[in-house]
């Protein structure tokens, strides 16, 4: 049985396992839209699960960093303390420890709000995929509510399609990867002007032949910064859950193999230690992700300012 996916009859258990690790890390689908919206000019924009979840990590950034800032900023000759005083040291972290060593001081204040939204939104949406809630609403949907997982139709059912984290969907990375990418020719815009800030791609005072070569290269490095963000991110954030699923996986798997449940329950005090050490490094990948982003995107952003040829 696959809680919330579809069970092929007479499939074997490898088939069926690598149909479920498939459908927990898949993107969301516009097949099993969870709200329906009219097609505009051809764009289907109902909202996929995906989305809906990107909706939870605004409101959860919102109800947990910006509306806490908001009221301690109201109240004049106070501390800071408990949840705000966190947050204020993660915010001078980012600000002087990222942000200020590579954009420099001019420019610190311009950018640190962009760097610091990057670092909690996606903090957030990797930390949501650590939670088992779609797993829970899956078995409750089933076994209590007794609605077949080929009910597309059922709200739950179309939640439970797709990967668990958004920052695992390869659209969503994009997305943040190409505000990276205007950002730096923003960046490199505001501080050298539009022209310029294309001339600084590559060294002045060359041969001209050798600008034939470089121009082309320098412009294929531009694509590639947030081609790499786009891939590390998703990529760092699926490898993990493909890993633990493949891990307990193998009960069922072992269980088959030797037509017994007792090797299935033998493979176990072996594979649900290593799937629990694998969830704690996932809880430092989530971490770590968000400050390797974070971290590039001010490098890179630093690399259109502060021009080093």
């Amino acid at each position: 049985m696959i809680v919330g996916g579809e069970q092929a009859h007479g499939s074997s258990v490898m088939d069926q396992v690598g149909d479920n690790i498939i459908h927990h890390v898949s993107n969301s689908s516009l097949d099993h839209p969870l709200i329906h919206f009219p097609h505009i000019y051809g764009i289907d924009l109902s909202v996929t699960k995906h989305v809906f979840m990107l909706w939870v990590v605004a409101a959860l950034v919102s109800i947990t960093v910006i509306i806490p800032i908001q009221k301690y900023l109201r109240r004049k000759n106070t501390a800071p303390s408990g949840l705000v005083n966190a947050i204020e040291s993660i915010v001078q972290f980012i600000r002087d420890s990222i942000v200020k060593p590579n954009v420099g001081p001019k420019w610190v204040n311009t950018w640190t709000p962009l760097i610091l939204t990057f670092f909690f939104f996606i903090l957030f949406a990797n930390g949501i995929g650590m939670i088992p809630i779609f797993d829970l609403l899956g078995v409750f949907n089933r076994f209590i509510m007794g609605v077949p997982a080929n009910d597309n139709h059922n709200f739950i059912n179309n939640l439970l399609h797709g990967g668990v984290t958004a920052t695992g969907n390869f659209n969503v990375t994009a997305a943040l990867a190409t505000i990276t990418f205007f950002t730096i020719i923003i960046a490199g815009t505001k501080a050298h002007g539009f022209i310029q800030h294309w001339k600084n791609l590559v060294p002045h005072g060359l041969a001209w032949p050798i600008y034939i070569i470089l121009i082309p290269i320098e412009l294929m490095g531009l694509l590639v910064k947030p081609f790499a963000l786009t891939m590390r991110l998703a990529a760092n954030m699926t490898g993990g859950h493909i890993a633990l699923l493949a891990l307990l996986s193998l009960m069922a798997i072992f269980a088959e193999m030797f037509h017994s449940v007792a090797a299935g329950i033998g493979v176990a005090f072996i594979s649900v230690p290593l799937a629990a050490a694998i969830s704690g490094l996932e809880i430092i990948v989530v971490m770590v992700q968000a400050y390797v982003f974070t971290l590039l995107t001010a490098v890179f952003v630093g690399m259109a300012i502060n021009v080093h040829h």
